[in-house]
C-alpha cells in the first residue's frame, strides 16, 4: 500500500444544507491514512440528452467523467426520494455510463451511504445497487451506512455530531480502502 487510494465522492442532493453533502465532508475528516477524498458537485451536470451526447459531452459531464476515471473508488452519498435515488444522482450516473462500451464506471469500486428520514436511505441504496449492476460498478456490500433522522445527527453548521454515526462512517471508509486494494490485486 504505497500509493494512497484516491476516492471521488459525490452527493445526490443539491440542497445547500444537504445532510448527504455534510456526511461526505465528515468522511473527509476521518479518512484512513491510505486514502484521499475529492468531493465533486453534481449541480452543473445538465439533464441527459442523447442529442447532446452525440454532439459531444458537455463540459461539466466531461469533467465528471475525467474525475471518475482518475479515482480509484467512488463514495456516493444518496438521499432517498420516493423510495429511490434522487433524479440528480441517476442523471449523473447515466451521463457517466456513456458510451456503454467505454464507461468510466465499469469495474470501479464503490461504497454508498446516505442520510434520510426515519428509515434512513436503505431503499435508495437498494436502487443504487441495481444501477451498479447495470453500470458494472463494484459495490461494497458491508458495512452499510444508512443514517436515520439526520436532523438529530448534524448541528446547524452541518457538522456530524453523532459519535456512533462517525464510528460507522470510519468503518465504511476502512472497508472501502480494503475493498479497493483487494480488487486491485485480483
Amino acid at each position: 500500500m504505497t500509493t494512497p487510494i484516491h476516492v471521488l465522492g459525490f452527493a445526490g442532493s443539491l440542497r445547500k444544507g444537504s445532510y448527504n453533502a455534510a456526511l461526505l465532508r465528515a468522511a473527509s475528516e476521518i479518512l484512513p491514512a491510505s486514502m484521499t477524498l475529492e468531493i465533486f458537485d453534481l449541480a452543473p451536470i445538465p439533464l441527459y440528452n442523447a442529442d447532446e451526447e452525440a454532439a459531444g459531452f458537455p463540459e461539466p459531464v466531461q469533467r465528471f467523467k475525467e474525475r471518475i476515471a482518475a479515482a480509484d473508488a467512488l463514495l456516493i452519498a444518496t438521499p432517498e426520494y420516493n423510495y429511490s435515488v434522487p433524479g440528480v444522482l441517476k442523471n449523473a450516473l447515466d451521463w457517466a455510463s456513456r458510451p456503454p462500451a467505454a464507461s468510466t464506471l465499469s469495474g470501479k469500486p464503490m461504497a454508498m451511504m446516505g442520510v434520510g428520514g426515519r428509515s434512513g436511505t436503505i431503499r435508495a441504496q437498494l436502487q443504487l445497487r441495481q444501477i451498479a449492476l447495470g453500470t458494472n460498478l463494484l459495490p461494497l456490500n458491508r458495512p452499510e451506512l444508512a443514517v436515520a433522522m439526520g436532523w438529530e445527527k448534524f448541528d446547524a453548521e452541518g457538522r456530524l455530531t453523532d459519535e456512533a454515526t462517525r464510528e460507522q462512517l470510519g468503518k465504511l471508509l476502512v472497508a472501502l480502502a480494503d475493498w479497493t486494494w483487494r480488487l486491485r490485486n485480483v
